[in-house]
């Protein structure tokens, strides 16, 4: 039997049950275990975790630990006063693109607004996920911490809140993606990209007051579906004002 202890920094310990945030951890185990292992058996996935320092050397996911050791294990994002560090987490994708559980499909609708490649279906399974992550280099978004403790899952981020809002604002955080959003340029509805269509092109499609009121339309060559900016519109510029400018925690 080999006894470790565990430390868990930052946002990690929302992941942990309430009696074991912020305070070092006893974990014991038989055998060879890999510390990507025995933190995954807290209930954290591995794409939750950057830097992981045994008795304050860095290590990779494929450590065993050593009878006696202090594991401490930082979320991605933290700064750390260390000299050599082994950061775990896989280079940031060049296009962040994402792949959405079933779960999500309010927060792909936001996504998709901001402008950012969105796949989302309510039946895809679990693999179709795992897949598309890997083969796509989309980055899944999930509320099941099962998914992301797949050992080919390298870019993922657990969602933690029901709230769409707060979803959304966590991911542009996560990514760091305000620099990035194009408001109104994808399909809510399919991810397609819209393209500026005539309405003299589309006007039989229209509501007798839309034509009256409004001159500047998109459609998207998917699905085929028309904007333009009525109330939903101001409303959707709305969050994403409060998105772009909500201040971070602390």
């Amino acid at each position: 039997m080999t006894s470790v202890k565990f430390r868990f920094y930052a946002e990690l310990n929302e992941l942990l049950p309430e009696k074991k945030r912020f305070s070092d951890q006893k974990i014991d185990f038989n055998g060879r275990q890999t510390v990507k292992h025995l933190i995954e058996s807290q209930g954290i996935p591995h794409t939750e975790v950057d830097l992981i320092l045994a008795n304050s050397r860095s290590v990779g996911f494929d450590y065993i630990p050593l009878e006696g050791e202090l594991i401490s294990v930082y979320p991605v994002f933290e700064t750390f006063d260390v000299s050599t560090i082994n950061h775990l987490r896989a280079k940031p994708l060049r296009e962040p693109k994402f792949v959405l559980d079933g779960h999500l499909g309010r927060l792909a609708s936001y996504l998709r607004m901001l402008g950012f490649d969105s796949s989302y279906r309510n039946d895809f399974k679990d693999e179709e996920l795992a897949e598309m992550s890997v083969n796509e280099k989309r980055i899944l978004l999930t509320r099941d911490r099962g998914l992301l403790k797949r050992d080919k899952v390298t870019h993922g981020f657990l969602i933690k809140t029901r709230d769409p809002r707060q979803q959304l604002l966590s991911v542009v955080r996560r990514f760091d993606l305000v620099n990035l959003i194009h408001p109104f340029t994808r399909c809510i509805a399919c991810n397609g990209v819209l393209e500026n269509v005539e309405k003299e092109e589309i006007i039989d499609l229209l509501e007798p007051k839309t034509k009256k009121y409004f001159e500047t339309f998109k459609r998207c060559p998917v699905c085929g579906k028309v904007f333009w900016a009525g109330s939903h519109h101001e409303r959707m510029s709305r969050l994403i004002d409060w998105v772009m400018s909500e201040p971070p925690p602390g």
